[in-house]
């Protein structure tokens, strides 16, 4: 069985996609970070996981009920997984798939057995418009935060990112960062002459110098790369001024936060993050809708739906501007894109922004989740044609 954990990016998208066996369950709560709020995160879980196991024995039987609903029984009465919480969580169910993922923001309670998985609470939490990453660094060692203005957690850092100087230099080290000379003769006579602080300096220089370098590729390929959300550097001036000359990480912002990183704790970094991000976020967006109005005067884009839908499965969808706070109840179909409406009341109907969202991401193009006040649009989405 596959399981994801965590992290909710194109990859993950896709695959997700391709794990929608019928029936699919979607479960979504709010959770607590910390005691005594964790206390009642399993308990309102266990009855969100009851409310599903009549639907779905209905649908395919007690005995395959019982097969699909028993790794979700075992993460009820698993006190440790409980223990570890941040601001939401959302489950997905199928034949051969189990997703499980930590959000930094709330949810709503939900739990939902169709024909698909319903995902744009998960799209709103990783597509939307005001993700960000922090970068902690110093000489010696980094930290990677990801969040929203709700909230920063830490990210455990890819396989290959250095997390320390020692690690990302290894024997080429430079060390004690002190040359070492001789003058006066030979053998017992000989003496030592430090050269002094130039070379250390020179030296200490040198090492943080392939120490930044190191972490910038490693930075953008393990992390940048699939987050797609700006980076702010947090670290002591000088340290940030060499990391921008070093950086060729287009997602790493001009702005950042300077100080020393490691004596903030993780809300103190969001709120002085999310400064920083407001102005990238702004900037952005106007970006954005300057492309998009461009594009459709020479109609290259377009703000109707059925003919986004049209786009999105032919591959023509560059960027889409999605509304995260509307829904379209109805359904599209992933080989013609013809847009099927539907009542919500409906189970087997979900959000057709929703569908069209996932969709995008599949194809390989850019999904944006604005608020309903930063659309350019008003029927709910604005694409970016790539031809």
């Amino acid at each position: 069985m596959t399981t994801a954990t965590h992290t909710f990016d194109r990859q993950t998208m896709v695959e997700v996609l391709n794990q929608q066996q019928k029936p699919c369950l979607s479960i979504y709560q709010p959770t607590h970070r910390t005691h005594p709020g964790n206390q009642q995160d399993p308990i309102r879980f266990r009855n969100l996981f009851k409310s599903t196991v009549a639907s779905l024995e209905t649908l395919v039987g007690k005995h395959e009920a019982t097969d699909l609903l028993a790794p979700l029984q075992a993460i009820a009465e698993d006190a440790e997984f409980w223990n570890t919480s941040l601001g939401g969580l959302a489950l997905l169910r199928s034949t051969n798939y189990l997703g499980v993922f930590r959000l930094q923001q709330a949810v709503p309670e939900l739990a939902i057995v169709a024909e698909t998985f319903h995902l744009k609470p998960l799209l709103r939490a990783y597509q939307s418009a005001d993700r960000f990453q922090v970068l902690c660094l110093s000489r010696q060692e980094i930290k990677l935060y990801a969040g929203t203005r709700y909230g920063l957690d830490e990210v455990p850092l890819a396989a290959g990112v250095p997390h320390t100087l020692e690690a990302a230099l290894g024997e080429e080290l430079t060390e004690p960062h002190l040359s070492v000379g001789s003058y006066g003769g030979v053998g017992s006579q000989q003496s030592a002459m430090h050269h002094g602080h130039g070379s250390k300096s020179s030296e200490v220089e040198l090492d943080a110098e392939r120490f930044f370098r190191a972490v910038d590729r490693a930075i953008f390929t393990s992390h940048s790369q699939a987050a797609r959300v700006p980076l702010i550097l947090a670290s002591l001036p000088e340290h940030r001024q060499l990391f921008h000359s070093l950086s060729r990480n287009e997602y790493l912002a001009d702005e950042g936060i300077d100080g020393n990183p490691f004596a903030l704790t993780p809300a103190e970094l969001c709120d002085r993050a999310w400064e920083v991000v407001r102005r990238v976020q702004r900037q952005r967006l106007e970006a954005l809708m300057e492309r998009f109005g461009a594009a459709k005067a020479r109609d290259l884009g377009s703000d109707t739906l059925a003919n986004v839908a049209r786009a999105v499965v032919a591959g023509r969808v560059d960027t889409l501007l999605v509304d995260g706070d509307r829904q379209i109840p109805g359904r599209i179909d992933a080989t013609t894109g013809s847009v099927e409406p539907r009542p919500l009341s409906d189970a087997k109907t979900d959000d057709a922004l929703d569908d069209l969202g996932a969709l995008v991401l599949k194809m390989g193009g850019e999904l944006i989740v604005l608020q309903s006040q930063q659309m350019p649009t008003d029927t709910g989405v604005a694409a970016i044609y790539r031809y």
